[in-house]
């Protein structure tokens, strides 16, 4: 095992933040699936499936890239890798949105 290259240990509080989110945006996509039928339809099984296809992505994009940072940072000899462009938070960010949109419609159209 490698020496530890940062003694606060930031890229690894930020990896699993990430993981974190992407866990938390794939129950809720579960959950959806769970909740969503009897007011949807089978539109819900779409959204949820949607969701948990999109999670799991995000998941392992997540992984790959803290991987590379993490050679990165350990590997004397290693070329610095390119900085991340933003891509993959602006992909949770969206989805994001888009789940609260739904949400929003949603209680906003049952009625009580």
């Amino acid at each position: 095992m490698s020496a530890l290259f940062d003694p606060g240990l930031q890229p690894e509080r930020t990896g699993l933040a990430w993981q974190r989110t992407c866990l938390a945006f794939l129950a809720g996509s579960l959950l959806a699936m769970k909740v969503l039928p009897p007011i949807l339809g089978p539109w819900s099984l779409l959204l949820g499936v949607g969701g948990v296809l999109e999670a799991v992505l995000l998941l392992f994009a997540v992984r790959w890239r803290y991987l590379r940072h993490y050679e990165t940072l350990t590997t004397p000899d290693r070329p610095p890798v390119r900085a991340a462009d933003g891509r993959l938070p602006a992909a949770l960010g969206a989805s994001t949105v888009v789940a609260g949109i739904i949400s929003l419609a949603l209680v906003l159209t049952i009625r009580t």
